[in-house]
């Protein structure tokens, strides 16, 4: 009987049942142990007597960079020749270096559809919170016990009627939040891809220009993936062409938006208040962010629920299985998509 395919498990498992036990009977699943390091990790990659060496696929969290580090050329380029797929735990993939992975013909999935759902709540209670001052309320009953001073210290909120609600990135997540905003009452919204959308797949909003988009919202909801072009979308000159006292939510990738530039955009009163779940350089968190009343913070909770981060699991899992059986994963990242090699697989 021939041997087990490998299958190098980066990150830990939460959810063990289901198909990574699927996992285990078609493959043979090892993981690095706490200690390793990314040279150690190239090292045992390129060593022909470890099981490193002939590994299939690989399957990944967020939380794996600690022993690998970045996915990027200098990882490509040490992968053994047995690696056909990369499957990532997120919707979000930029700890990967995709074009380097496709160069030499190495399947990248990720976890797209399934987050949708609860980052979008997070969003919304952001959002919603932001808008009313409602974490400012919070902060103020924390030291004043009473909520009689602290409603009085809280500066008053707005509420939705008339307000320009504006995605940016109107996505599987973007339009998950525009279905849990509609029944609130804003007036409109307005949305910026990079192609606009089919009538049919605007789910009522109205397509305008990036620069149409800063200027007439009075909240931005920013929903976009962060990649080489899309780093520090949201800049001084950004901030500069948005209303006065305009509202910012984040939920998507911190580097998105110039953080500095925030913190300057709220200590200004440009913008009015912010609600943010990611952070430029996280872990770390700018102290001005957390000091200021008006931003309402969550430590990266997007996805941190069990029936989300099951699914998640599970699709990775999918993915994996679907690869070493069928030699083709199931939700292959975009940039890869339609490239012929993939296709013919």
């Amino acid at each position: 009987m021939s041997e087990k395919p490998i299958l190098l498990c980066l990150g830990a498992v939460s959810f063990p049942d289901g198909d990574f036990a699927k996992l285990q009977d078609v493959a043979k699943v090892v993981t690095l142990p706490e200690t390793c390091s990314r040279e150690e990790f190239i090292k045992r990659c390129a060593d022909p007597n470890d099981e490193l060496s002939k590994i299939k696929v690989i399957t990944r969290t967020f939380s794996s960079i600690k022993n690998t580090g970045r996915f990027d050329e200098e990882i490509a380029k040490a992968l053994p020749s047995s690696v056909i797929a990369i499957c990532h735990n997120g919707a979000g993939y930029d700890q990967i270096d995709v074009e380097f992975f496709n160069q030499r013909h190495i399947q990248v999935s990720n976890t797209p559809d399934v987050v949708s759902n609860a980052t979008a709540d997070t969003h919304v209670f952001l959002l919603l919170s932001a808008l009313r001052n409602f974490s400012w309320g919070v902060r103020e009953m924390l030291v004043t016990k009473n909520s009689k001073d602290a409603a009085n210290k809280v500066p008053f909120g707005n509420d939705p009627d008339g307000k320009t609600v504006g995605i940016l990135g109107l996505g599987g997540i973007g339009h998950q939040i525009v279905k849990r905003l509609q029944p609130f009452g804003f007036a409109k919204f307005i949305y910026y891809n990079r192609h606009k959308l089919p009538a049919d797949k605007e789910n009522g909003c109205e397509y305008v220009s990036f620069d149409e988009l800063l200027k007439q919202s009075d909240i931005i909801s920013i929903n976009i993936p962060l990649n080489e072009h899309t780093r520090h979308t949201i800049d001084k000159a950004a901030f500069e062409k948005m209303k006065d006292r305009v509202v910012i939510v984040n939920t998507a990738r911190g580097a998105v938006m110039d953080e500095a530039a925030l913190v300057s955009a709220l200590q200004s009163g440009k913008v009015k208040s912010a609600g943010l779940d990611v952070f430029e350089f996280e872990p770390l968190v700018k102290q001005e962010l957390l000091d200021m009343p008006q931003v309402v913070c969550t430590p990266y909770l997007g996805t941190q629920c069990i029936e989300t981060r099951q699914k998640m699991e599970e699709l990775v899992y999918t993915n994996a299985l679907e690869a070493l059986t069928k030699g083709k994963v199931k939700t292959i990242v975009p940039e890869i998509a339609n490239e012929e090699w993939f296709e013919k697989l």
